[in-house]
Formats: C-alpha cells, structure tokens, sequence
C-alpha cells in the first residue's frame, strides 16, 4: 500500500528537499577508486597532492553515487518513486575531498503527468552534492517517475 507515501502531488515546482549528512572517509575514497576509477589522484595521497585536486579527492561517480545515497534516504524511500530514465546533464564542479562531509538538496524543476501513463507523473529534478562549509561540488539534472496519488 502506498497511501503514508509521498506522491506526486506532494512536489510542486520548485519544491527543495534537503538530505542528511555523508562522511567520506580516505579509506572509502581509495577502496572505491581502486576498483572503479584506479586513477593516482585517488588512490595516492602523494600523487594526489601534486596534482590539480590539491589532495586526495573522490572519484566524481562516488561523488555522485553519494548524492544519490542521500537523495534515497533523504525522500526516494519514502516515496511512490517508480523508477527514472535518465540523467541530463551532470557537473563535477569541486573535488569531493577525502574526510569531507557532504550534504545534498534536490528542487523540482518541472512537472507533468505522463499522457501516456495517467498515473505517472514526471518530475525534473536538480540535484546537488555540498561539503558542509556550503560549496557546491557537483550537480546532477535528472528525471524522476513518481505514482501520482489519484490518477
């Protein structure tokens, strides 16, 4: 059953959502980027602090897998999310340093229900990745399906 969850009609157009916290750890950054993205300015603190990241930074697809995390937590599971089909535009803006803590907010851009499926509403969503001292690291523009509450 899915009436305590949020729906459609509870994001309006320029709706915010503001996630909780993510502590990145060095460990994470290295662990994550030695399987996914082995490239020196993540899994080396020296080569890391040589090169233009001035440390030891996130692979930005940990950074945006992050901001997804948070997104889930923050609303997506307790909501009627149905599924999304694709992301716009992404921007890794900053470097998501090691041992930084990140938060996030989401703002509904547009919406519409689907002609096509009357109880699909559509919501284009921007959604962005912060480090505590408020500078935006990333940003990602993405569409999200969501069940709409009385079709």
């Amino acid at each position: 059953m899915t009436s305590g969850l949020l729906h459609y009609e509870d994001f309006p157009e320029g709706h915010v959502i503001t996630f909780g916290t993510y502590h990145l750890s060095k460990d994470e950054v290295i662990a994550f980027a030695q399987e996914w993205d082995p490239q020196p300015f993540h899994v080396d603190e020296a080569e890391a602090e040589r090169s233009v990241l001035g440390g030891l930074a996130a692979s930005g697809w940990q950074s945006f897998a992050i901001l997804i995390r948070l997104s889930v937590e923050g609303y997506a599971n307790r909501s009627a999310a149905m599924a999304s089909n694709s992301m716009e535009e992404g921007r890794w803006l900053k470097p998501v340093l090691a041992g930084e803590t990140l938060t996030g907010r989401a703002t509904v851009l547009s919406r519409r229900v689907s002609a096509k499926r009357p109880e699909m509403g559509i919501l284009k969503m921007k959604f962005e990745l912060f480090n505590t001292e408020g500078e935006l690291k990333g940003d990602i523009i993405g569409i999200q399906f969501m069940k709409v509450r009385h079709p």
